[in-house]
């Protein structure tokens, strides 16, 4: 089951002149930095209430993120759900007969398992589902 709204994921260029965008005008504070070689990424944490920000930034050309900026340029990446049962979401989504980027879950940031459901069966959002490990 569907527990919150997770975090927001915003693809941006680089991560340093985001991270001062967010700390300096906003007055948000990084809460930390990863990797995420599974998704070719650098993140970085911020927290706005109960909800999360994610930075991505590309490590690769050939990532997921660096192709939205190719196409879309900076911005609203994704939405992530927090679920308590990742499999079982995942099985709901597909018996409604939305389309699986991920048929079972990877990992992924802050020591959770994901998985993405393509926008072209979200009314356009690309939608994640996120669990702890």
């Amino acid at each position: 089951m569907i527990t919150k709204i997770d975090h927001l994921g915003i693809a941006v260029n680089s991560l340093e002149e985001s991270i001062k965008y967010y700390e300096e005008a906003l007055g948000l504070h990084c809460h930390g930095q990863e990797e995420v070689e599974s998704q070719k990424v650098k993140t970085a944490f911020f927290e706005a209430g109960e909800v999360h920000i994610e930075l991505l930034e590309p490590t690769s050309p050939d990532s997921p993120i660096a192709k939205f900026l190719e196409k879309n340029g900076e911005g609203i990446h994704h939405v992530a759900f927090a679920t308590d049962g990742i499999e079982a979401q995942l099985k709901k989504a597909s018996d409604a007969g939305l389309r699986l980027i991920h048929e079972v879950p990877i990992d992924g940031a802050a020591n959770k398992l994901v998985a993405f459901l393509h926008p072209k069966s979200t009314h356009g959002v690309l939608t994640e589902f996120c669990q702890p490990k």
